[in-house]
């Protein structure tokens, strides 16, 4: 399984566009992924620990550790190519 964790803030357009598009991964991918969603406003310590600089952000963590990244706005299609080497 993969824990996503998905920086962002309310103020964040990308952010907002970003939100469908992980919504629907989580949908296809079912219990495979989950996502946690951060507000780097509410919640700065987590934002620090990973070293998100810029929002949105993507962490992919497998086993406890950061296996990828995303940071930007990203394609469906760009991220699921970021979480399949991790899937199997």
């Amino acid at each position: 399984m993969i824990e996503v964790l998905k920086f962002y803030a309310d103020w964040c357009t990308p952010c907002h566009v970003l939100s469908p598009i992980m919504d629907e991964i989580e949908k296809e991918l079912g219990a495979k992924v989950t996502i946690k969603k951060i507000d780097v406003d509410a919640d700065n310590n987590t934002a620090m620990k990973y070293g998100v600089l810029s929002i949105p952000t993507l962490v992919l963590i497998k086993d406890g550790k950061e296996v990828d990244r995303i940071v930007g706005l990203a394609s469906k299609e760009a991220i699921q190519s970021k979480l399949s080497p991790h899937l199997a």
